[in-house]
């Protein structure tokens, strides 16, 4: 049963079908390798595998009667921020150790009723503050590839599980790269949809104004059926968007000629950025001539927005546990301390000013887009570092320069202010066969064009064939 583990979501459709499989196989093989691969990577902290055979004998009921759901007898990866029903949620925090949600949260009533069937939820860092995972309720989580480096965050957990053959399929959310940036360290297909594609609600305090929902997968075609299904408005979330005229999984298909593409390697703010993320990114991206695009490198020289990420992301977190702070200083992560205090200095001058560098954010990147369909970076700065126990949040040097707490993903968190689809594309390993992720970024709305281009590279330079080894040994 290994090749199960590395089976796509619409090849175990496809095999359901056929009656090659069914959903109670496929739960129990997931189950025991969970049981063998999890205590070594620390993906899922909780996990509800009694239920998830139950649910899967209930799919193959629905496999006989001919009338399967889109996700059918899939099973799926839930971060464990993200609210289910009946099933601790703690956000990786003491504070919510013991929280058990008493409603799911829309995508994952949506994903339930498509018939995914869920196996637990998965790993992040304290509030999925940062780009690790991390935390003191469950320790950190480790890199599929080599398990002393870090799986990225803040959605380590889903990308490490899906790059594991733990699951299929993950969900993944995104305030300044979570599902790209672990996505891009771990070697899968992580998607941020536009603001709003998903519905945020019901959600725990914190990430208001930057956070995306978003499909953590091994194919893009895995993706496209998960946003299908996830997507549509809600009358909960005041800024989910009107429903998607057409169907995802539909317009990602056809070739890319045409299309105008950017590659760039700095945005604008100066970040270090590793020689080998670079020429592998650079190479990825300009192979899209082959598929006949038009592809140039550009130098955009737009505003700076660390401090921007920064004044929001600690501003929030900070309201979210004022009332509980003392309580809260005592079990927190110890590196968060220092951030957080910082954020009670913050003014209304502070937080009104991010308004206004994320107007002049969106007015230039608009103009990019003006004259390019796509864009395309790094995801990251570099490819996984060192997972130490309780830090650190970033790498210490890149390229031989000093790096930062944030610097290493200055490519992800300009577009959750500007709210557009990005994803992250597995596009070739370092010299230490470590993943490197290629970032394609589309205007708003088009999220299908962003698949289409992730689609047409995955077909030609597929990657999903490509395994960690260690997990095996």
């Amino acid at each position: 049963m290994s090749e199960v583990f590395w089976m796509s979501a619409v090849e175990l459709i496809e095999a359901y079908k056929k009656k090659k499989l069914s959903p109670v196989e496929v739960v129990r093989a997931l189950k025991d390798r969970i049981a063998k691969i999890n205590p070594k990577l620390n993906a899922f902290v909780t996990l509800v595998l009694d239920t998830a055979l139950s649910e899967a004998q209930e799919s193959g009921k629905a496999y006989q009667k001919g009338k399967p759901r889109a996700l059918e007898g899939v099973p799926v990866a839930i971060k464990d921020n993200t609210f289910t029903r009946g099933i601790r949620t703690t956000d990786g925090s003491r504070l919510y150790e013991n929280f058990v949600p008493d409603k799911d949260a829309v995508l994952v009533e949506r994903l339930k009723n498509a018939g995914a069937i869920i196996l637990g939820k998965t790993n992040l860092p304290e509030f999925g503050l940062v780009g690790i995972t991390d935390n003191v309720l469950f320790g950190k989580t480790v890199n599929p590839w080599n398990l002393s480096r870090t799986s990225g965050g803040s959605s380590g957990g889903s990308a490490a599980a899906v790059a594991a053959g733990l699951c299929p399929i993950a969900q993944g959310n995104d305030g300044g790269g979570s599902i790209r940036i672990p996505s891009s360290l771990c070697g899968v297909f992580g998607l941020k949809p536009t603001y709003g594609r998903v519905p945020n609600y019901p959600h725990l305090p914190g990430w208001e104004t930057l956070n995306h929902e978003g499909p953590i997968t091994r194919t893009v075609e895995d993706a496209a059926i998960m946003l299908d299904v996830m997507a549509g408005p809600s009358p909960y979330d005041q800024y989910s968007l009107p429903e998607y005229p057409g169907k995802f999984l539909k317009d990602m298909k056809g070739d890319v000629k045409g299309i105008r593409i950017a590659y760039a390697c700095d945005l604008g703010g100066g970040f270090p950025v590793d020689s080998q993320v670079i020429a592998l990114t650079r190479k990825a991206a300009f192979s899209f001539k082959e598929l006949g695009c038009q592809v140039e490198e550009i130098s955009p020289k737009w505003i700076n927005m660390e401090a921007d990420f920064l004044t929001t992301i600690l501003s929030e977190t900070y309201a979210a546990t004022e009332s509980e702070f003392d309580k809260y200083k005592g079990m927190a992560y110890p590196l968060y301390l220092p951030f957080l205090e910082v954020a009670t200095a913050f003014t209304n001058r502070d937080i009104i000013k991010v308004q206004f560098d994320r107007y002049k954010l969106v007015e230039q990147v608009s103009t990019t887009f003006e004259k390019y369909d796509l864009l395309m970076t790094p995801a990251t700065a570099v490819a996984a570092f060192e997972a130490g126990d309780m830090g650190p949040l970033g790498p210490e040097k890149i390229d031989g320069k000093d790096g930062g707490p944030s610097s290493w993903a200055c490519f992800t968190y300009p577009f959750n202010f500007t709210g557009q689809p990005a994803a992250s594309v597995p596009c070739g390993f370092n010299s230490e066969g470590l993943p490197v992720g290629l970032q394609i970024v589309g205007r708003r709305l088009q999220e299908a064009l962003v698949l289409r281009a992730a689609a047409a590279f995955e077909k030609a330079h597929p990657w999903s064939d490509k395994k960690p080894q260690l997990l095996e040994l």
